[in-house]
């Protein structure tokens, strides 16, 4: 069973950054959602289990980043210039086997799911 936890999520002003994290239980392909309320989970960032591939929405290129320190199983999601639509509930999530070096795009790849942190830009 694959554990994941976030952290790091808060209330930010528009032009801000925040750096979110989550640390699993092992290390996986991994991915971040975001899900604001009455819209669908929307993806937001991916990286291969290496970390040698990475892979972002047109809505966050540029902004955001996504990185991995395999020493401490944690994936951190690096996102600036923040504006009010970014405003949702995180989820990172986790493939929990390695087929490839590869990055995942849409949410049913994924077979674990962190209990999601909240970011909310004000305007």
């Amino acid at each position: 069973q694959v554990q994941l936890v976030e952290s790091g999520g808060g209330l930010v002003q528009t032009g801000g950054s925040l750096r979110l994290s989550c640390a699993a239980s092992g290390r996986y392909p991994m991915g971040w959602f975001r899900q604001a309320p009455e819209k669908e989970r929307e993806f937001v960032a991916a990286i291969s289990w290496t970390g040698h591939n990475t892979y972002y929405p047109d809505s966050v290129k540029g902004r955001f980043t996504i990185s991995r320190d395999n020493a401490k199983n944690t994936v951190y999601l690096q996102m600036n210039s923040l504006r009010p639509e970014d405003t949702a509930l995180y989820y990172c999530a986790a493939v929990g086997a390695i087929y490839a070096d590869r990055v995942y795009t849409t949410s049913r790849d994924y077979d674990y799911w962190g209990q999601g942190t909240q970011v909310t830009v004000s305007s």
